[in-house]
């Protein structure tokens, strides 16, 4: 949800706003502001904006309401693009036409094949989603470690996940290697799940696309194949013309690439804040200007409660 882009965003507003509409989605899009508000201020006004937890829950509220518009925002990586495929061609099947989702899926190893051909990068080796790569594996960036010349290792999330993580990545700089590992054997084959990855590929195409903070990049996203173009609410709305600029004083590509650190963002702590976030570190709770921000880093002294550590 943190690299979805701020175009993405307003066209869900613009959507979510009509009078026929069920808008559903995870919360944690809710909060996620647009060029002027957030779903959940829209939804405060009056809108049907409802949060489900599974697209699977739009696709029933759909056949519930057949008169009513529903649409289901289908945002995130390669892990939640199964589900969401899996709702198009479930409403495929049951002839639910007023069903539709607002695609905004995009893909890691796209994005860090840009990172590592900025004239600027400075990235020596990378930590692996744990949670792309159990659906997807790994095989995908083999070719990426072997081209670049840099360490690649599969991580869960969990403090030891990512510490063994950090290590195995030190241990093969030290050592010269440039390879694929995987720390998060419990959860993750080299070949994923294939069961997913065909659900994915029976309704998506790979295409450009736009993130937050970064601008676009090529093959970076999955779109509607023509076959179920009908789902597709950017069309059936017509917001294919919404175009938004990023905030001319945000720096969160540069934060994202590495290339800057919040303290050298003019807009970090006045213009934005975990509050009223403009860029995707800001946006995500685990982005590194929330963190920072979390931190009290560059904001002058930090009052915390009594009896809290310091």
């Amino acid at each position: 949800m943190c690299v979805t882009p701020l175009e993405q965003v307003d066209k869900a507003l613009a959507i979510a706003a009509r009078p026929d509409v069920i808008f559903t989605s995870y919360g944690d899009m809710l909060r996620v502001p647009g060029s002027m508000t957030d779903l959940l201020s829209l939804k405060a006004r009056g809108a049907d904006v409802r949060i489900v937890y599974s697209p699977l829950d739009a696709v029933r509220i759909a056949a519930a309401h057949p008169a009513r518009q529903v649409v289901f925002f289908a945002v995130g990586f390669e892990t939640t693009a199964p589900a969401n495929a899996m709702a198009v061609a479930e409403a495929a099947r049951r002839g639910i036409e007023n069903f539709s989702v607002l695609v905004s899926h995009v893909l890691v190893p796209p994005a860090m094949t840009a990172i590592l051909e900025s004239p600027t990068n400075r990235v020596q080796a990378f930590l692996a989603a744990g949670h792309v790569c159990a659906v997807m594996g790994w095989t995908e960036y083999e070719p990426i470690a072997a081209r670049y010349r840099v360490p690649i290792v599969v991580t869960g999330f969990e403090p030891l996940d990512l510490l063994e993580g950090i290590w195995m990545a030190v241990r093969q700089l030290e050592e010269g290697r440039s390879e694929v590992e995987n720390q998060y054997v419990r959860a993750v084959r080299r070949e994923g799940v294939p069961l997913a990855q065909r659900q994915i590929f029976e309704v998506f195409e790979v295409g450009e696309r736009s993130w937050r903070g970064i601008g676009e990049i090529p093959g970076s996203g999955y779109h509607l194949r023509p076959e179920y173009a009908r789902f597709d609410a950017e069309r059936r709305f017509a917001v294919e013309d919404i175009r938004t600029r990023e905030h001319p004083a945000c720096i969160a590509g540069a934060i994202l690439t590495g290339e800057k650190t919040p303290l050298d963002c003019t807009a970090y702590g006045v213009l934005c804040s975990p509050q009223k976030p403009l860029g995707a570190p800001m946006v995500s709770s685990e982005g590194t200007c929330a963190a920072f921000h979390a931190a009290g880093r560059g904001l002058g002294p930090v009052v915390r409660p009594l009896g809290t550590r310091s």
